[in-house]
């Protein structure tokens, strides 16, 4: 057998290995919030998306915030910026994504339309239950992804605005070659082997404290499966295209010092909003 004939072999039996995602329903259900011992968000298939909701006294605005990649709506919680929103007049409400924390599907990746489309629908749960105020959709790397893709969809969420927190926008046109073939190798050949990062001398901040609470949180994702690693990668991809059709005000916030999301692709994307004449704010 030739190597060519081989390796045609070896590629249809990885393409046949399709990277699993979960399960997700039809949607036959009005999407509503609940308020039982914790608020929750139902999906229009039924899905149910834990809440956090920091309520101003008399508030301004309104913010749904978007949690990233392996963590969930806790990383608004205080010590971190839900209060503060709070105490500054601003509502936020942030929800666990499907595949991370008490959603359904914990560990699976979920698809960048259905991530999507989840935005869509609690934006307009919160359209009616804070009538006449301005809503933002906020999003911290993985989060901002979403909230980008978002803007894609057939109906785009109505909201007055995006914050994009470290948006997580490299996707397989920032990945060189090797990176790009090993990964979708993997994902189509041992998409449910996990990975935990150890070793990569990484640092996601330097609050060590924060770092600690972090590895104690049985919710936080610690060890991701490939399959998960090539739907975000997926994911980044979609939210940098999606650049273009972004017609509401941006505010685009950046790290000096992040280690994860990379300057070179943050600043591509940039001046992809500045060739659309994109309202963009950078901090």
């Amino acid at each position: 057998m030739s190597r060519l004939l081989i390796a045609l072999v070896l590629l249809a039996f990885a393409a046949a290995c399709a990277p699993q995602t979960m399960r997700t329903g039809d949607p036959v259900f009005e999407p509503h919030i609940e308020q039982a011992s914790a608020a929750q968000a139902v999906m229009a298939d039924g899905a149910r998306l834990p809440m956090l909701v920091f309520e101003a006294e008399e508030p301004r605005a309104v913010i749904l915030a978007l949690h990233g990649f392996n963590d969930y709506s806790n990383a608004f919680a205080g010590p971190g910026p839900g209060p503060w929103f709070a105490e500054q007049g601003l509502t936020l409400v942030a929800i666990d994504q499907r595949g991370f924390g008490r959603a359904p599907g914990r560990g699976l990746w979920a698809g960048d339309d259905r991530m999507a489309e989840d935005a869509a629908e609690v934006v307009a749960l919160l359209r009616e239950k804070y009538p006449g105020l301005p809503l933002y959709l906020m999003g911290e790397s993985m989060g901002s992804a979403v909230a980008m893709r978002t803007m894609t969809l057939p109906a785009p969420p109505d909201v007055d605005g995006l914050v994009l927190s470290a948006p997580a926008v490299w996707g397989w046109q920032q990945l060189n070659e090797v990176y790009a073939v090993t990964l979708w190798s993997a994902a189509h050949l041992v998409p449910s082997v996990t990975l935990s990062g150890r070793g990569l001398d990484i640092w996601p901040s330097d609050n060590i404290e924060m770092l600690r609470a972090l590895g104690r949180d049985p919710l936080v994702i610690k060890e991701t499966r490939i399959g998960t690693i090539y739907g975000l990668v997926g994911l980044m991809d979609s939210a940098y295209e999606a650049v273009p059709e972004i017609r509401k005000p941006v505010l685009l916030l950046y790290g000096a010092k992040d280690e994860i999301v990379p300057a070179p692709a943050v600043a591509d994307t940039l001046e992809k909003f500045e060739r659309a004449k994109a309202n963009v704010t950078v901090a």
